[in-house]
C-alpha cells in the first residue's frame, strides 16, 4: 500500500512540475490574444544582419508601421517595383547618416538601421517621392502605443538607398521579406 501512494504522490508531483512548465513556455513563446488564449510566436529569425540584392528598384513612396499580436512591422512601399528588393538590415550601436557620417540619436534601447535599395526622390527629375528629414521622425508614422517600436528617424537618401533608423525596446529578433512591391521588417515582442 505504501508503494502505491508512494507512486500517487509522485505523479501529482510530476503533473504540477509539467503543468508549471506549460505556463511558462506560453508566457515566454506567446502572448495573450483578446479573447485571453496564448498566441505561438516564433522568434527563429535572429538578429543578426539580413541582406538581399535587388535587380533594379523605383522610388521609396512611403513607409508605413502596424501592430501584431507577435511583432511590430514596417512596410516600405516601393510601388512599381519589378524583382526583388534590395535590403540591408542590422543592428548598430550609434545611427550615422549615409554620406555626411553625422550622428543621429534615436531612443530605445536598441537601434535597428535599415537600408533600402530605393532612393526617396525621382532619379530622372530630383523631385522628391518621400518627404523623409535627415534626423527627424518619420512623417506620417506614429508608433504611441506600440510594444517593441520606440523611435523612428530618417537617415538619408544616398546613392540609391535610403536609410531609417528604428529605434527598438531591445536587441529583438527580426525579419525582412518582399511582399510585391513592398519590403517589410517585422521585429518580434520577444525572445
Amino acid at each position: 500500500m505504501r508503494r502505491v501512494t508512494t507512486a500517487a504522490a509522485a505523479l501529482v508531483l510530476a503533473g504540477a512540475g509539467l503543468a508549471g512548465t506549460a505556463g511558462t513556455a506560453g508566457a515566454t513563446t506567446g502572448q495573450a490574444d483578446k479573447a485571453g488564449a496564448a498566441t505561438a510566436c516564433s522568434t527563429a529569425w535572429g538578429s543578426g544582419e539580413k541582406t538581399a540584392r535587388d535587380s533594379g528598384s523605383q522610388p521609396l513612396k512611403n513607409i508605413t508601421t502596424g501592430r501584431h499580436a507577435c511583432y511590430d512591422r514596417m512596410v516600405f512601399d516601393v510601388s512599381g517595383a519589378k524583382g526583388k528588393l534590395g535590403y540591408h538590415v542590422g543592428y548598430v550601436k550609434t545611427f550615422q547618416q549615409d554620406g555626411s557620417g553625422d550622428r543621429i540619436p534615436v531612443g530605445g534601447g536598441a537601434i535597428l538601421q535599415i537600408f533600402v535599395n530605393a532612393p526617396s526622390y525621382s532619379p530622372t527629375t530630383g523631385k522628391p517621392t518621400y518627404a523623409g528629414k535627415a534626423g527627424q521622425p518619420l512623417p506620417g508614422v506614429n508608433i504611441t502605443g506600440y510594444r517593441t517600436f520606440k523611435d523612428t528617424r530618417f537617415g538619408a537618401s544616398f546613392e540609391g538607398q535610403t536609410q531609417v533608423g528604428l529605434g527598438v525596446r531591445a536587441k529583438l529578433p527580426f525579419r525582412v521579406l518582399q511582399s510585391g512591391d513592398r519590403l517589410v521588417v517585422d521585429v518580434a515582442h520577444t525572445w
